[in-house]
């Protein structure tokens, strides 16, 4: 896998990659993930740049190494900042399922005036496509519009980072998070991507709009989820 060399240093890059998939399920709790060589062959680095991504790791209750037996996960859990439920993707994982997530696309979108888009955003803001593979299967399709400007992102720059990571880079604090549901025939593109058995055939869509402490929305997605594939899940503890 390729990293950025004008990104933040390697080892913190290596470092969101392996968390990425210690929380979506690729590397399971109580397993060991690949050894430091299989590490330095696959990234491309030194020893002492995947040394210092797994210590970042085990400094926060992910890893755990055991002289000679491997460095195994203990933890497969994020705290998340704005709410004490479980993330979707982080039940999937508990009950067993792997998630795997892909950037397609990355763009600068020049906003119409009268659009949902420019009234959120004004003239332009960041344009990201992503899908979700479940045990290897297309899940979900989600488009994400942030309120960055960035003239030179490619896809090799977002790695494992998540949404919430780029806000924060680029200064950006979020307070509040809104979710809207409906059911929705996704774009045809969405479909392909999906690998849907039939076009036209309607879907879980979730619009979610992203505040920051001023009341301003920072971030709106779409997503389209194929719930024949798996139901979507809420847990709710009392």
């Amino acid at each position: 896998m390729s990293l950025s060399r004008k990104d933040k240093p390697l080892y913190l890059q290596i470092r969101d990659i392996l968390k990425d998939r210690i929380l979506h399920g690729v590397y399971p709790l109580g397993e060991n993930i690949p050894s430091e060589p299989q590490l330095e062959q696959e990234f491309s680095v030194s020893k002492i740049t995947v040394r210092g991504a797994i210590q970042e790791l085990v400094q926060e209750g992910y890893l755990e190494k055991g002289s000679g037996k491997g460095t195994k996960v203990i933890r497969n859990k994020a705290a998340s900042k704005l709410s004490k439920w479980k993330h979707f993707t982080e039940i999937l994982v508990e009950e067993g399922h792997r998630i795997n997530k892909q950037w397609l696309r990355a763009e600068m979108l020049r906003n119409e005036v009268g659009t949902e888009l420019h009234m959120l955003f004004g003239d332009l803001c960041l344009k990201l496509e992503r899908v979700y593979y479940l045990n290897d299967h297309p899940y979900i399709y989600y488009t994400h519009y942030l309120a960055i400007v960035i003239d030179d992102l490619e896809l090799s720059d977002l790695n494992a980072r998540s949404l919430y990571e780029l806000l924060q880079e680029h200064n950006i604090t979020l307070d509040k998070l809104r979710d809207e549901f409906s059911v929705a025939v996704p774009p045809v593109e969405a479909e392909e991507i999906l690998q849907l058995g039939s076009k036209g055939m309607p879907l879980l869509k979730r619009s979610r709009y992203s505040y920051d402490e001023l009341g301003k929305v920072k971030e709106f997605s779409i997503g389209f989820y194929n719930t024949e594939l798996q139901k979507y899940i809420v847990n709710y503890d009392v």
